[in-house]
């Protein structure tokens, strides 16, 4: 099978279009013809080799955490699925591979696509989806009339985000830049900040939760407009020791963990609020979850752009800018 593999860390230069062989079919396992692809920031971070100390992945690698495609062989102890399911998922991170024409996975990590959507707009959802899911449902356990900041909102994750807290009831505030108020006004934010123009955290004050996927300097700043026991949660890092631990990790990578992570929990200690980070699971069952908001009509898929496969070095660089709307996709077939 033709698949996008990395042989060697550092941006694009280490990525080839090759030939190979298809993946094993466990007994637990689905296999899928790929359909389409979602392109995220995660799969430039592993490119580049910055996730190599907590994702040790052996090199060749095929690189894709965002999956739509049919089902065409199933395991011995398959129940859930027949061949002809139309499905999406993000496969466990140990599995990843959806840079190619096939791959394997487990059925716990999968669910069946949304009725209505494309290919294309179902392998945008996984990723992303699950990222807020986890933050905003299982950790956060966001309320009816909370009130939440969630960073970079026209992003991948910012854009279902802002529809799932929408959804529960909460109050959202969100930062963008000017070009970008009017899409994540439409999606139901009630406070959109243009960083162009502005502070947050001069803007904004008594939060219940901020998600933060952006840098360092972002992350101190929104210590500043959560009110006492809020939590400040980030998927950008850094890892702290219970990710460590739920990972785990070795002593040695643990306290290295729990380094990184000091100055941030030491800060939101002394503001009377917690800090974490996230990096999000495969979850079959929460996709279903999710599956039931997007046919409801309630939560919608934003694709900026769909690149062919063969394209897909292009589709790297774009995410790599930043400037993407919502979430960048490769049609593989």
């Amino acid at each position: 099978m033709k698949a996008f593999v990395v042989e060697r860390y550092g941006k694009n230069d280490g990525i080839r279009f090759v030939e190979m062989p298809e993946p094993e079919l466990r007994d637990a396992d689905v296999l899928v013809r790929v359909h389409a692809a979602g392109v995220n920031v995660l799969d430039c971070k592993i490119r580049d080799g910055e996730f190599k100390l907590i994702l040790p992945y052996r090199l060749p690698l095929i690189l894709g955490n965002d999956v739509a495609g049919v089902v065409v062989r199933v395991g011995s102890n398959v129940r859930r699925f027949k061949l002809g399911d139309e499905v999406y998922a993000r496969p466990h991170k140990d599995r990843i591979g959806a840079f190619a024409e096939f791959i394997s996975m487990n059925e716990d990590d999968v669910a069946l696509k949304p009725k209505e959507l494309t290919m294309e707009e179902a392998a945008s959802i996984p990723l992303v989806g699950l990222t807020a899911w986890q933050a905003l449902i299982e950790r956060a356990n966001l309320k009816k009339g909370q009130k939440i900041l969630i960073h970079a909102g026209s992003g991948g994750v910012g854009t279902f985000a802002i529809q799932l807290a929408k959804h529960v009831g909460a109050t959202v505030a969100t930062t963008t830049s000017t070009a970008n108020i009017d899409l994540v006004k439409s999606l139901g934010a009630d406070v959109v900040v243009d960083y162009t123009k502005e502070d947050f955290e001069k803007v904004l004050r008594d939060c219940d939760l901020v998600l933060n996927s952006l840098g360092k300097d972002t992350l101190k700043k929104s210590l500043r407009v959560l009110k006492p026991g809020g939590k400040l949660i980030s998927i950008s890092g850094p890892p702290d020791p219970d990710f460590a631990k739920d990972l785990g990790s070795g002593w040695m990578l643990r306290q290295v963990m729990r380094l990184l992570s000091y100055s941030i929990r030491r800060k939101a200690k002394r503001h009377r609020v917690s800090y974490s980070f996230l990096f999000m699971r495969a979850n079959g069952d929460q996709l279903r979850e999710i599956t039931s908001l997007i046919d409801s009509g309630i939560i919608r898929p934003i694709v900026d752009r769909v690149f062919s496969f063969e394209s897909m070095k292009e589709a790297l660089a774009y995410v790599d800018t930043g400037r993407a709307k919502g979430k960048v996709v490769v049609k593989v077939r």
